[in-house]
């Protein structure tokens, strides 16, 4: 086996065959009749040995292919493709977002090298081009039910928890302990996954930073002294990769269902599905006092019962939730500025929005979050 045959061997973890076949076919696509010649992989840095600036690491290996013309002419390609690591392309969905920027932006840069096509690698090795796609989609199953959030509403005008608000709450907190377990995944790639959620958590555009930029002007400032503290909690947190368990990614009671079994049915797991518990934990039980908030005089016999009812239960039965509350803050203070924000919530009452604000304020600058934090606000709430 030649050096580069060696190379292809490994840039390649489909059959060779299929692979060449299916470059056949796009290259075909592009010039009717044409051939493939040759498929050559290229090193991360084609610098000479012993050069100082030698690059070590790429997100791929990409294949130069050599094709040919009927009429004769040759013509040269280059096979991209993105491989997993911890530098943002730990998901499928990375790398796949990766090639689609790259085929939707390459041809808009002046003297750029012109991008042809764009697809995905099939399980058998070929080619499947994506080029005359617009939006991508995804076809799910559907479940009967209502969302847990119709239960909360209920309650907010009632004022009174009943027996199955109650089952209902111990069933959220229940899954998630089982959820919460550690992920499928070697230990060694574990501290690259939890530190990803974090930066997610504080800098993606559905994070923590996106959503403050989608604030109206007047709040930039206190904002801004919001974002500093979850940049330090992040600092705190991205070496207790100990932590990282399977998660949902968006447990709130709009994704949840429960149907006239009282079975519950998830939608919409997000965010790659490992994380902080602290992540699902919040983003179920802040909506006890925001639903309260949102209803004046019904925490003390409609949602506080049903708050302590959540961590009681959550906590006896989570492994591993000893140091939840030491990672509680920077994820409280995310999904507080999304149920605070003016975009989100526009009818929020700002009495309620300030309340919400200055409790997220206290979690971040404590050491440690408590229940009693909330109980304690929501008691002296209007």
């Amino acid at each position: 086996m030649t050096s580069d045959e060696a190379k292809l061997k490994a840039a390649v973890p489909h059959s060779e065959g299929a692979l060449l076949r299916g470059l056949e076919d796009a290259v075909q696509s592009l010039i009717p009749g044409a051939r493939v010649e040759k498929v050559t992989p290229f090193q991360v840095d084609e610098a000479a040995k012993g050069e100082t600036t030698v690059k070590a690491m790429g997100y791929g290996q990409p294949l130069k292919v050599t094709a040919r013309a009927p009429d004769g002419a040759s013509h040269h390609y280059v096979l991209h493709t993105a491989t997993p690591n911890a530098y943002g392309h730990a998901w499928r969905a990375d790398r796949a977002s990766e090639m689609l920027l790259a085929f939707d932006t390459f041809n808009d840069i002046p003297q750029h090298v012109r991008a042809v096509d764009v697809g995905g690698v099939g399980h058998g090795g070929g080619l499947v081009s994506l080029r005359d796609v617009g939006e991508l989609y995804v076809l799910t199953e559907y479940a009967d039910g209502h969302p847990y959030a119709d239960e909360l509403r209920k309650l907010g005008d009632t004022g009174q928890c009943t027996a199955t608000d109650v089952m209902h709450t111990g069933k959220l907190a229940r899954y998630l302990a089982e959820l919460h377990v550690a992920p499928p995944v070697e230990h060694a790639e574990r501290p690259a996954l939890y530190r990803r959620a974090l930066r997610d958590l504080v800098g993606s555009g559905e994070g923590l930073f996106g959503i403050v930029d989608g604030y109206p002007a007047e709040f930039d400032e206190r904002l801004a002294a919001i974002e500093q503290s979850a940049l330090r909690w992040r600092q705190r947190l991205k070496r207790r990769s100990h932590r990282l368990v399977r998660t949902h990614g968006d447990f709130h009671p709009f994704n949840l269902l429960f149907d006239e079994q009282h079975e519950l049915h998830l939608l919409d797991a997000s965010r790659g599905c490992m994380g902080d518990g602290a992540d699902d934990a919040v983003a179920l039980s802040i909506n006890y006092p925001f639903f309260a908030l949102m209803h004046p005089g019904t925490w003390t016999e409609g949602f506080r019962p049903l708050w302590r009812s959540f961590w009681s239960t959550y906590l006896a039965t989570a492994t591993g939730s000893s140091d939840l509350f030491e990672a509680i803050a920077p994820f409280w203070a995310w999904r507080t500025l999304v149920l605070a924000s003016p975009v989100w919530y526009p009818d929020i009452d700002p009495g309620a929005r300030e309340c919400l604000l200055a409790l997220a304020e206290r979690i971040l600058d404590a050491e440690a979050f408590a229940p009693e934090m909330v109980e304690a606000m929501m008691e002296s709430a209007p």
